[in-house]
């Protein structure tokens, strides 16, 4: 016990604490997919310009989203459980959320033009997605 908290809640509240960023590091950016291999390619093709961490689902996504602040969150449209678009929908009402991408594999037109004003997405992008498109995607929510 450290003066009134168990380590475990100790723990927690350590990791909720949101730290200031220093304006000379990168961007941090949350990718989330439930494809592995394709997690791995966007964030070796992300790390040089900006900082990157990932998570396979929404719900690990959101866990993350509680533990620091990040600048652009990219995501999955279909992920287990929750699907990508109702996920950034959910963040989009947060305080202080991040931008959003939505990154989805099928060209329905309807979900498109919806999910843009729903979620009040920056991007939302067709994959197969090449590094430069999403780079340039990130850039842009960045800036507003």
């Amino acid at each position: 016990m450290l003066r009134g908290f168990t380590i475990k809640a100790w723990r927690l509240a350590n990791s909720m604490a949101v730290a200031v960023q220093d304006p000379r590091s990168p961007p941090v950016v949350l990718l989330v997919d439930d494809e592995p291999p394709l997690l791995d390619a966007m964030r070796l093709g992300l790390a040089s310009e900006f900082e990157v961490e990932t998570a396979a689902s929404a719900e690990e996504a959101a866990l993350l989203l509680g533990t620091r602040r990040y600048d652009v969150l990219v995501c999955d449209q279909l992920l287990p459980g929750e699907q990508g678009l109702e996920f950034l929908i959910r963040v989009s009402e947060r305080s202080g959320a991040p931008q959003r991408i939505l990154l989805t594999g099928y060209i329905n037109p309807e979900l498109l033009s919806r999910s843009v004003s729903l979620a009040k997405l920056s991007a939302c992008l067709l994959k197969p997605v090449h590094h430069a498109e999403l780079i340039a995607a990130i850039h842009a929510a960045l800036r507003g």
